[in-house]
């Protein structure tokens, strides 16, 4: 804003005549002249200081304009934040969730396999002693015939061997089964194992 001019004179004394006495002359034509120089000059100065306040008040108008609109975009921009803030608190919820739902189902599947391996490990414990049940009792039988051959009669013979044929294909028929369980085993928990090494 330009510099506020200053006048020399003042409003009052331009717009006070002279006084003059019943016995002087009326103001002279030169007076009254530089009178109306002076009135001249305030009405430039008023309007060159309406015209300054003017153009303030225009600049000071443009500058609440561009102030609003700042503050508009400056209240978008938090506003979109604020939404992008929210967005990913849900993301980040919904993230921990499936971790945690992940953590639990890799237990689970852990439970599993622990479970599977003791199954199996009490599966060939209980093979191993029905095995060695099996050639005991198979032994005891085979020492029982060779005593048996010298005590029962040729005709007797063939049934007792049957009847030990016979003893012999139910415990290899016991043996087969296990030996089945043993293996189902082992291919559930190789299907499990790569499931669970993928999580």
């Amino acid at each position: 804003m330009s510099t506020k001019l200053e006048s020399s004179f003042k409003i009052e004394d331009v717009l006070r005549l002279p006084q003059t006495s019943s016995n002087e002359k009326e103001p002279k034509i030169e007076e009254l002249l530089s009178k109306l120089r002076k009135l001249q000059q305030a009405k430039l100065v008023i309007e060159e200081e309406v015209k300054e306040a003017l153009s303030f008040k225009s600049t000071l108008q443009n500058e609440e304009d561009a102030l609003s609109i700042e503050v508009l975009k400056l209240e978008r921009t938090l506003n979109e934040k604020e939404e992008t803030c929210r967005s990913l608190q849900l993301k980040c919820e919904e993230l921990e969730q499936e971790l945690q739902r992940q953590f639990e189902l890799k237990q689970q599947k852990e439970e599993l396999v622990n479970q599977y391996s003791c199954q199996i490990q009490e599966t060939k414990l209980r093979h191993r002693k029905i095995r060695m049940k099996f050639e005991n009792q198979l032994q005891q039988l085979m020492r029982q015939h060779k005593n048996l051959y010298t005590v029962f009669t040729p005709e007797r013979l063939p049934t007792e061997v049957q009847s030990a044929e016979y003893t012999q294909q139910q415990l290899l028929k016991a043996e087969q089964q296990k030996l089945e369980q043993v293996t189902h085993l082992q291919e559930e928990l190789s299907k499990d194992r790569p499931q669970m090494l993928r999580h």
